[in-house]
């Protein structure tokens, strides 16, 4: 049997359709806790900007440069407001690589 679950907000309001911006970025494995602590204040913005469910960026437990990236927002347009102009500068040149991808997700399914 399988059980199916709808994508809820944080208010448990039924969502029709959700995108998920997941992968990972590579940084300097030297300088990779710099990075995410500069990400904290952006980490905070993110989860109380309008349409975020939920966003997250940490360290991989395996490869030292590598940062995983995982948010859940409500609409595109949501997302795009908050990103802005992209990441500081500073973040952005201690990227040294990324896969990164948006995914619009229609429906989640339990185990």
């Amino acid at each position: 049997m399988t059980l199916r679950y709808h994508a809820h907000d944080r208010t448990g309001h039924r969502r029709s359709a959700v995108l998920i911006v997941a992968g990972s970025i590579y940084v300097d494995p030297a300088g990779r806790d710099a990075y995410l602590a500069s990400c904290a204040e952006v980490v905070r913005q993110a989860r109380s900007a309008p349409g975020c469910v939920d966003f997250a960026i940490s360290a991989d437990l395996v490869e030292p440069g590598r940062i995983n990236v995982y948010e859940r927002w409500d609409t595109l347009e949501q997302l795009l407001d908050f990103r802005g102009s992209g990441p500081a500068e500073e973040q952005a040149a201690a990227i040294l690589g990324a896969e990164v991808h948006r995914y619009r997700i229609s429906g989640v399914e339990g185990p």
